[in-house]
């Protein structure tokens, strides 16, 4: 169902089922996914692509031109997958040019209230921004990581996969995957334990990771060192190290320590 007051571009495909409420308004080319849900006063804007089944409250923003001096009006897009969340006044930016021209989203993530998420930012599935937590451009976030209200996470950063980051705090350097992070500029305070045991990560893993995280983080070890000391020990051949260790070797701003 559509709201007489909805305004919605004749250019705009619209799935089987979706609703729009009173005011919101879709932009040009954009596609809404069948099932979902748009609450009043909403905007998408153009070139945005919305999966299905997704809830997007009141006064949020999604798909909106990225807040970069360097865009010019160039078509870029948002494309957001299934069963997303996206709570009051969130606002979810386009890409840039620059950046590869999309901001991607997967599934079953869930935004809370005036979380924000800049232009060519990579975000995996059922991840959680709680409220006012913030993501500058070309930000890369991995599935079932957990970012606490009112923290900000600098530009390029990446956090891994199943990382959690606590409330109010900053982030400058890649986040590794499995962590706890905080701090004013956060520092690691070992695993995650409580999301790995929620996701159902086996008792073998989490002790290979906590003695990753001793080796990595806690020794008297120069990095590159305590990675290659890992690299030959046995518990490398765990899928999670593996992750684990590729995501450190593949950082650019550094890692949190």
């Amino acid at each position: 169902m559509i709201h007489p007051s909805a305004i919605v571009d004749p250019t705009a495909e619209i799935g089987d089922g979706v609703e729009i409420g009173p005011y919101s308004i879709i932009g040009k080319e954009a596609r809404i996914g069948k099932g979902t849900r748009i609450g009043p006063h909403v905007v998408i804007g153009e070139c945005t692509r919305i999966g299905e089944q997704c809830q997007i409250y009141q006064f949020a923003s999604v798909g909106e031109a990225p807040q970069a001096l360097a865009y010019q009006g160039e078509k870029t897009l948002l494309e957001m997958g299934n069963q997303n969340i996206v709570r009051e006044f969130v606002t979810l930016n386009r890409g840039t040019v620059g950046g590869g021209g999309k901001t991607a989203i997967g599934h079953r993530n869930l935004f809370m209230a005036y979380s924000h998420v800049a232009h060519d930012c990579q975000i995996g599935n059922q991840v959680i921004l709680a409220n006012g937590a913030t993501l500058a451009g070309h930000i890369t976030i991995e599935d079932y990581a957990i970012i606490g209200g009112l923290s900000a996470i600098h530009q390029f950063c990446r956090i891994g996969a199943h990382a959690f980051v606590s409330g109010m705090t900053g982030i400058t350097l890649d986040v590794p995957p499995y962590m706890l992070a905080s701090g004013s500029r956060a520092n690691l305070f070992g695993l995650n334990t409580v999301g790995l045991k929620r996701s159902k990560i086996s008792e073998a893993s989490v002790r290979a990771l906590k003695k990753a995280y001793r080796i990595i983080f806690r020794s008297n070890l120069t990095l590159e060192k305590a990675l290659a000391q890992l690299r030959e020990d046995e518990i490398a051949k765990i899928s999670e190290v593996q992750h684990l260790l590729q995501f450190i070797a593949q950082t650019k701003r550094g890692i949190s320590r």
